[in-house]
């Protein structure tokens, strides 16, 4: 198979020779530019596979020669790469189009993994959108083909071909993000200003974390789960991703089973709720994939604790669809709140139940700051309470807590990277008892 052409665009003669024989060795052709406007013209001539360009040049620095680039080539695959690099800076770059952001000094290993993930990105994307063409042409040929003998209006009752049906009976096709997205905000417990850059991935990949710094990968799977005090963490080796429960709470509601995200340790908590990753995840749009997945489709009845009126259990019993029955009992100013979701759709779960926002008491709040934790939490991003109510803002439900725990349960029961069908129902039960119920699954069906 032959590989892939390259265009290196860096202004430093000594980076520019090392990137290319690095890439000739590992038997890419290299093309070479010096500054922006020579990188257009060959872009335009040469038309490469991928383009690994350096932001910092004379004369158009690399964010202008990416934002040209995009009106040249929508599906192009670029590599930004930077000696001064911040947040802010890969942020502003993965929103112009760029697949990544890598710094300087460089690491050869990264690069070429990279690299790898640019050109199957790109691969993915043109192979997508050659089986969408032929999908509309088969459309209009059956439209040709029986307008003959149906009514028009019977012909628009008809499904619409998908990608769905090049799969065997019983999959349903894996999804990632259609384009490359950022978000902007600060760790709840770290208290850090935290970027999050979301990266498509090909199929059977997975739902992977990393740092911006390093390229080890953390899979957001329940074999990973290191802590669940307070939030859902996920680790490998030194390396630890927190609080994951309400972005993949999205990635379910979704369905995206492919997509890699950088952060700075820590997902960023927003307002509190999962309401702006519902958008971001739109803003980016969904690409369904060429392989499927088979839904967990639970067999018989599993359970965590034992049922009784003051206790703490969560059980799971078969169903068509993921639901969650949720009952809490707090003390005052909550009392009790019962809530019944069942997950048929990403509209309903943007409407019932990201909005609902983390919540947490006076007194835990100076507790969990005296242990290093919630350093995050400001007046807009959690409903505070104290001894007779909230303090801080308006419920944006009257039950609004309890709709917050189903959030964090959806999220916890994505760890599989896989939807399930099957309804919980849960009494006072948290993080803990979510991910030992997911295990009692997996280990009951030998998944």
């Amino acid at each position: 198979m032959e590989k892939a052409k390259i265009l290196v665009v860096d202004d430093e003669e000594g980076i520019l020779k090392s990137i290319v024989g690095i890439l000739q060795d590992e038997g890419y052709e290299a093309i070479t530019a010096r500054d922006g406007k020579e990188a257009l013209r060959i872009y335009q001539q040469q038309e490469p596979d991928a383009l690994l360009l350096d932001i910092w040049m004379p004369d158009m620095d690399g964010i202008d020669v990416l934002k040209r680039l995009q009106e040249i080539d929508a599906d192009s695959a670029v590599v930004m790469i930077s000696g001064h690099g911040t947040i802010s800076t890969a942020i502003k770059a993965v929103k112009l189009g760029a697949f990544d952001f890598i710094e300087k000094p460089l690491s050869m290993d990264i690069l070429l993994v990279t690299l790898e993930k640019a050109l199957e990105h790109r691969r993915l994307r043109l192979e997508s959108k050659r089986l969408q063409r032929l999908l509309e042409d088969n459309e209009k040929k059956l439209r040709e083909v029986t307008s003959f003998s149906t009514p028009s209006t019977e012909l628009t009752k008809s499904p619409s071909t998908s990608i769905k049906s090049f799969l065997k009976p019983g999959l349903q096709p894996q999804r990632t993000l259609k384009q490359s997205m950022v978000l902007y905000g600060t760790g709840l417990h770290s208290g850090l200003k935290t970027g999050m850059i979301l990266l498509p991935l090909p199929p059977g990949s997975g739902i992977l974390f990393c740092n911006l710094s390093e390229d080890l990968t953390v899979p957001g799977h329940l074999d990973y789960v290191r802590s669940t005090d307070f939030a859902t963490s996920v680790a490998k080796g030194r390396t630890t991703i927190r609080t994951v429960e309400h972005f993949m709470a999205v990635l379910h509601a979704y369905r995206i089973n492919n997509l890699l995200i950088k952060i700075n340790g820590e997902i960023p908590i927003m307002d509190g709720s999962a309401l702006d990753f519902c958008r971001i995840i739109e803003e980016a749009g969904i690409e369904e994939q060429v392989d499927g997945y088979e839904e967990v489709v639970i067999d018989r009845r599993y359970q965590v604790g034992e049922e009784s009126p003051e206790g703490k259990y969560i059980y799971i019993e078969p169903s068509d669809t993921f639901g969650v029955r949720y009952y809490l009992n707090y003390p005052p100013p909550i009392g009790q709140q019962e809530y019944t979701f069942v997950l048929d759709g990403s509209e309903t779960f943007k409407r019932e139940i990201a909005p609902a926002r983390t919540f947490g008491f006076l007194k835990d709040a100076e507790q969990l700051s005296k242990i290093g934790l919630a350093g995050g939490g400001h007046l807009h991003n959690v409903i505070l309470l104290g001894d007779k109510g909230v303090v801080n803002t308006k419920l944006r439900f009257p039950d609004e807590f309890v709709r917050h725990k189903i959030l964090d349960l959806i999220g916890d029961f994505y760890l599989l990277n896989r939807p399930i069908k099957g309804m919980v129902t849960a009494h006072m039960t948290g993080h803990s008892e979510n991910i030992a119920l997911l295990r009692e699954i997996r280990k009951g069906m030998g998944i």
